[in-house]
């Protein structure tokens, strides 16, 4: 993700990196309530960029790992290989 904002604090960096770790998904989402809340406290306005993208499937192509959330998708093709 970019900073267009210029925005910065490292206590909200920090929930943020342990909000991407959390597997717990109340645990998750409360982490991710309190970053809104200090984003609120600090006038904050993080401008946050997502695409819509898809991926095709072709049944011989095998070890394709693509990422849900991101627009970076499809582009690590070492693991790649085509089963005849």
């Amino acid at each position: 993700m970019r900073n267009y904002t210029g925005y910065c604090n490292p206590e909200v960096d920090k929930l943020v990196d342990e909000q991407s770790a959390e597997s717990d998904v109340a645990k998750r989402k409360q982490l991710v309530w309190t970053i809104e809340k200090k984003l609120a406290d600090d006038d904050a306005r993080p401008i946050l960029f997502y695409t819509r993208v898809a991926n095709c499937h072709y049944p011989k192509v095998k070890g394709l790992v693509t990422q849900l959330n991101s627009i970076y998708n499809g582009q690590r093709f070492e693991d790649l290989w085509l089963d005849n």
